[in-house]
């Protein structure tokens, strides 16, 4: 039985869908404002990759359909509450 955290679990597959993320995507998908990619955690605005279903729901942490840009700040805010965005109006990756 594993135990801990999934997003570590495999830790180089993580990277490759954040990076991915990263090239793809460049808004955050919560609040729709630009992402400055060269910010480093931990400020505010600094780039992190948001499941729209989160982990703690049943959430895929690496699957890329469920992964968005966003910025530190509006992920933190955000939580582990489901999105109140239509899933209709996600681009299709």
């Amino acid at each position: 039985m594993v135990s801990g955290n999934p997003r570590n679990a495999n830790g180089h597959r993580r990277r490759q869908l954040r990076a991915t993320v990263l090239r793809e995507e460049s808004i955050c998908w919560l609040c729709g404002h630009d992402v400055d990619q060269t910010l480093k955690t931990p400020h505010p605005m600094s780039p992190e990759v948001h499941e729209l279903i989160p982990v703690s729901k049943g959430g895929d942490p690496l699957d890329r359909k469920n992964c968005r840009l966003t910025h530190r700040r509006c992920n933190g805010e955000q939580g582990n509450r489901l999105p109140t965005r239509s899933f209709e109006t996600l681009r299709s990756w």
